[in-house]
């Protein structure tokens, strides 16, 4: 239900927000908090990420090069801990200046530079390496249309859905039911692509699968947002599925969505990754 006895004020006041469960970081300023160098590895690529949705798009790209034969795709993931504030440290506000996870920094060439936002990141890679991106403008085309759909729906997901269904200290109807048929939206125009092609980018396996899929398959899964399966009905959405469990048993994927993962038993847990040495013992099954 709507609050009755709120008006919002003339000028906005920081001071009032509870914050909830993300009280402790959130603030309306941007910039470090404090002094901290980044850890580096000896890798042609250095990733500071976490297992979100957004952090898994990147990891699972580059263990897909990787898979895929793309030596020079080896890279060191370095664990940020956002619930508590190393986005803010100076080194990683050097290398995205947002906050945000993940952030990538190339030194594979001359001078090392930085690249931040997941999806700059895969449009990146794939033109550096020349894979999981057509080189027909048509194809390409479809494919960074369904990368940046991804991009803009997330938002919608994450930050609007998940915040006020699963995060809000307080239960509003408004917001849930607001976000929730965004939701639902976003999952039927999926689906109804998929009903059509076997992949979101068409008959090829791309980076517009690789962004969308950490953020769907958690939802056919039943692993995200509480209960959310559920209250969305997401067994609707049968095409969704289907490609979602295709694209969980690649080899590349099952390894990506492990690592700077830091929650759940302890064998599916990759905190930080140097070489593919570091899977051995792992867990890598997820079946749903």
């Amino acid at each position: 239900m709507a609050d009755p006895t709120y008006v919002p004020p003339k000028v906005w006041n920081p001071e009032t927000v509870s914050g909830g469960r993300f009280a402790g970081i959130n603030r309306p300023t941007a910039g470090a908090r404090s002094e901290k160098a980044l850890p580096e590895g000896d890798n042609p690529f250095q990733l500071y990420s976490l297992a979100t949705p957004n952090g898994v798009k990147v990891t699972v790209m580059l263990e897909e090069l990787l898979e895929a034969g793309h030596a020079g795709a080896e890279y060191d993931a370095f664990t940020v801990n956002i619930g508590e504030g190393d986005q803010f440290t100076s080194g990683f506000v050097a290398a995205n200046p947002n906050s945000k996870i993940p952030a990538l920094i190339d030194k594979s060439g001359p001078a090392p530079f930085r690249v931040f936002e997941s999806g700059a990141i895969l449009v990146h890679l794939a033109e550096k390496f020349g894979a999981f991106l057509p080189a027909d403008p048509a194809k390409r085309a479809e494919v960074l249309s369904w990368v940046f759909w991804q991009v803009g729906t997330g938002p919608f997901i994450g930050g609007g859905f998940g915040h006020f269904y699963a995060y809000a200290p307080e239960k509003y109807e408004y917001p849930i039911n607001r976000y929730a048929m965004e939701a639902k939206r976003i999952f039927d125009v999926a689906d109804r692509r998929l009903a059509e092609s076997r992949f979101l980018g068409g008959d090829e396996y791309t980076i517009a699968d690789i962004a969308n899929w950490p953020w769907l398959a958690p939802f056919v899964a039943g692993q995200i947002y509480n209960d959310a399966k559920t209250f969305l009905s997401i067994d609707e959405y049968e095409n969704v599925a289907r490609w979602a469990r295709e694209i969980a048993a690649r080899p590349g994927v099952k390894r990506g969505r492990i690592v700077n993962k830091t929650w759940g038993e302890e064998d599916t847990q990759l905190r930080e990754r140097h070489s593919a040495a570091d899977f051995a013992g792992k867990n890598l099954d997820w079946t749903f």
